[in-house]
């Protein structure tokens, strides 16, 4: 079995690192530069750094903020929110971004993973998908911070997606988002039905329990958390050991 991923999470509007339930009522959680150094010190694989309005408000994403964070930490940084084009991409990675993230404009132009993989290689672009249930075994994708509804099935997307070049899904449940009362099972099974690629499971996570069920269920590469990590609720280095001792293999950092 391949190692398993912890990711932290930061959600950053106005400068600041926030966290909400279903993707509303926002609250400051805190500076996202002292967030990410607490990461770098807990142990996280990787840091997520989500601009959750730069679509919305129709501005690129903060790469001044990339800069300084990578200032700060050495860990693999995703950058997502607000990106349009390969030039806006290639501003983030001059800025210190490992990986980037697509997700609104991705839908409304399928054609810009194409061509961010040709330019950057598969491995550095993510898909994210921010998926509502609307069936038993069903999933539609939601775009624009979870204000529209796009038409497309979320498990469809995502097949299409990978064909076009995305190198990894960052795959969220608005449904569980932020609810603390465990992760879409079903929907992540049937991600990864749908692709070969790794999946980062988001939205839902609550206790260590809630990881193990999703590593042991589902075929996920990497479990995402938020607001559990920002608020104390459970300790990384806590987490890696309690799933270590469950038989999950864990990425040990150098």
């Amino acid at each position: 079995m391949d190692e398993r991923q912890i990711i932290a999470c930061l959600d950053i509007k106005d400068g600041q690192v926030v966290k909400g339930v279903n993707f509303i009522n926002l609250r400051e959680v805190g500076d996202p530069l002292e967030l990410g150094a607490y990461y770098e010190r807990d142990g996280a694989d990787e840091l997520a750094m989500l601009d959750i309005t730069a679509t919305v408000d129709g501005r690129k994403t903060f790469s001044d903020l990339v800069s300084r964070m990578r200032s700060v930490v050495s860990l693999p940084i995703t950058v997502g929110g607000g990106i349009r084009s390969a030039d806006d991409a290639a501003r983030l990675f001059d800025s210190g971004a490992s990986k980037v993230s697509v997700s609104s404009q991705a839908v409304a132009e399928p054609a810009l993973i194409d061509a961010l993989a040709e330019r950057f290689g598969s491995e550095r672009i993510v898909l994210a998908v921010d998926a509502r249930r609307n069936g038993e075994d069903s999933w539609a994708v939601v775009v624009r911070g979870g204000r529209e509804e796009s038409g497309r099935d979320c498990c469809a997307w995502i097949a299409e997606a990978s064909d076009r070049g995305a190198g990894q899904i960052l795959l969220t449940s608005m449904d569980c988002d932020g609810a603390k009362g465990g992760y879409d099972l079903a929907l992540y099974q049937a991600a990864c039905r749908a692709t070969p690629l790794p999946i980062i499971a988001s939205g839902g996570a609550g206790t260590m329990a809630h990881f193990v069920d999703v590593f042991t269920q589902t075929g996920v590469s990497a479990a995402l958390g938020a607001s559990i990590f920002h608020f104390h609720d459970i300790e990384i280095p806590k987490l890696k050991i309690f799933l270590q001792q469950c038989g999950i293999p864990m990425r040990t950092r150098m």
